[in-house]
């Protein structure tokens, strides 16, 4: 016989259907049922991705898609690249000659500097090939985790939960997280369920150093351009800043990003800021400048400082979203006011 399921605790107001003209009562008593919390919980629970979340998919998506070999720039570079290869190696096939021409100690120098360079592209190469599939490998997680959680599958997410503690097997600082949701994948039987305790768990601690990480790095930005006599070394540091900041996110986060990966994961952040970012950055600048007055009360090299450390810490932002093997579902994703709020503060002081 089937269990009989028991009701949800509903909240009512009890209160008469009017009031008269002096104050009293006219009518019967009416019992009016309020929205239940359940209800609204579990609505807001299974609500689609917002779209900030479709904005970071698109833009991860955009940064992991492959190049088409068969477009005229791809042609061109291919048939480019391999050009030069077949040139250098033609150049060093006559330069070992040569030196064994000069002398045989000097061929097999030259021939032995030739080996190790070879072994050492060899090396970087087998690195870049890992930090792409691994920053892909990162972006795939991110969507699959937030396809899972949508559709609270509890198969796909306990799937993918075992990968992302894979992903920080080598950090002795995330042993404890992974070993608490090695033991809770056994008792939870809800998807959804298992993906926050992951983010909370093993996922905001990392927040919490990219955060720090963000604030720095628009905190000294700040400083540099309000004191570099030159502009030519704002552009040179902030650039600098920036390029160090979308590496250290990455591998906070598990990326490791090489040299051919840091370019995709540059393709992810400008189209998320195309987006996103513009309109958060100029709300931001818009509160500060115009909405408080600050551009009038401030110097030019200050008010540049502080427009760049804004900057700064926007991109560091769009950074984190990308890069998050999770979406933002416990918490709302910080803003610009959460990482750098300093920029803010010092400014209202003045």
């Amino acid at each position: 016989m089937p269990l009989e399921q028991k009701p949800r605790p509903r909240a009512f107001r009890l209160g008469p259907s009017g009031l008269t003209d002096n104050g009293n009562p006219k009518g019967p008593m009416v019992i009016e049922a309020l929205a239940d919390p359940y209800e609204a919980e579990a609505e807001a629970m299974m609500a689609p991705p917002g779209a900030s979340e479709a904005a970071v998919e698109a833009a991860q998506r955009e940064g992991i898609a492959a190049r088409s070999f068969l477009s005229w720039g791809s042609l061109f570079w291919s048939a480019a690249g391999g050009l030069v290869s077949l040139g250098f190696a033609l150049w060093l096939e006559r330069l070992i000659h040569d030196l064994f021409a000069w002398s045989p100690a000097f061929g097999l120098i030259g021939l032995a500097l030739a080996g190790v360079a070879g072994t050492a592209l060899l090396v970087l190469g087998v690195r870049e090939i890992g930090g792409v599939l691994r920053q892909r490998h990162v972006a795939d997680l991110h969507i699959g985790l937030a396809q899972a959680r949508e559709k609270d599958d509890f198969k796909e997410a306990r799937r993918l939960i075992d990968q992302l503690s894979s992903l920080y097997a080598a950090r002795p600082e995330a042993a404890r997280a992974r070993g608490q949701l090695r033991h809770l994948a056994h008792d939870i039987v809800d998807g959804r369920d298992l993906i926050d305790i992951a983010e909370r768990t093993l996922i905001e601690p990392l927040d919490m150093l990219v955060q720090h990480e963000i604030a720095v790095a628009a905190k000294r930005v700040s400083m540099v351009t309000a004191l570099a006599p030159r502009a030519i070394i704002d552009v040179v540091f902030v650039a600098a800043q920036a390029v160090r900041l979308i590496r250290r996110i990455a591998t906070i986060y598990g990326g490791r990003p090489g040299f051919f990966g840091f370019l995709k994961l540059l393709r992810s952040i400008a189209s998320h800021l195309a987006i996103t970012g513009g309109m958060a950055a100029g709300d931001s600048l818009l509160q500060q400048f115009v909405g408080h007055g600050i551009a009038a009360k401030v110097s030019a090299r200050l008010g540049e400082g502080v427009l760049n450390g804004l900057l700064t810490a926007r991109v560091g932002l769009s950074a984190m979203a990308v890069c998050r093997p999770l979406p933002f579902a416990t918490k709302r994703p910080p803003g610009v006011g959460d990482v750098a709020p300093f920029l803010f503060r010092s400014q209202k002081k003045e």
